[in-house]
């Protein structure tokens, strides 16, 4: 195993999920229901499922998708998503 790849990996999502709506909903939820284990355990399970579901699609895709394309696609959809942000047209 890379561990290398892993400290990236884990620097990169730590720092991106960093004062992200998941973390504000997580201390939303803790602070209403007074039970920080259960929105803990709840919270780790979603991030879970939903790295998994990255993985399994980002392995499927780049056997079909050369590894440069989708990283492109990714940046390109970052930079939309950004522009869209700043001139206001989300939600």
């Amino acid at each position: 195993m890379d561990l290398r790849l892993i400290a990236t990996t884990f620097t990169t999502l730590f720092l991106a999920e960093l004062g992200d709506k998941t973390q504000l909903a997580v201390l939303s939820l803790t602070a209403s229901s007074r039970q920080p284990l259960a929105v803990f355990v709840g919270a780790a399970l979603a991030l879970l499922a939903v790295t998994a579901i990255g993985v399994l699609v980002g392995e499927g895709v780049s056997r079909i998708v050369p590894p440069w394309l989708i990283q492109k696609a990714a940046a390109f959809a970052f930079i939309a998503i950004g522009v869209l942000l700043l001139l206001g047209k989300t939600a």
